[in-house]
């Protein structure tokens, strides 16, 4: 390959590193906020639990508080503990195959710059700007 090519494939590979790392970080993210969620809806659970069974209990809708059975509420919660779950092992699947893009794509640029020693002394006397 001449050296404008090999110089494209390294930006190339750059760009799909870049994208795949924002890609990674922001399904870390979501995980995060999934499982804030669901500890939630667990320590919530517990707590009602630990209440008798005709005692009032609230739903906060916004500012306001609504008189709700207590049965409903304990619905509500676990079902946005089921729902985290399920998320959360989505988005557990999205991560590895997320990683394994990245595995690849540094196997691509190892490849290239084992191929090009020149592009790599290139690189490495690059300055950010």
């Amino acid at each position: 390959m001449t050296d404008e090519a090999n110089r494209a494939a390294f930006l190339e590979i750059q760009g799909r590193m870049i994208e795949t790392t924002g890609k990674v970080k922001q399904v870390q993210n979501q995980m995060r906020n999934k499982e804030g969620e669901k500890k939630r809806a667990f320590l919530t659970l517990e707590e009602l639990r630990q209440l008798p069974d005709d005692t009032n209990t609230y739903k906060s809708i916004g500012r306001t508080f609504v008189l709700e059975p207590k049965s409903i509420l304990m619905n509500e919660q676990e079902q946005k503990l089921k729902d985290s779950e399920s998320a959360i092992a989505s988005l557990q699947s999205s991560k590895e195959y997320l990683e394994k893009l990245m595995a690849e794509v540094e196997n691509n640029l190892k490849e290239l710059l084992q191929q090009d020693p020149g592009l790599a002394h290139q690189i490495m006397s690059m300055t950010v700007v």
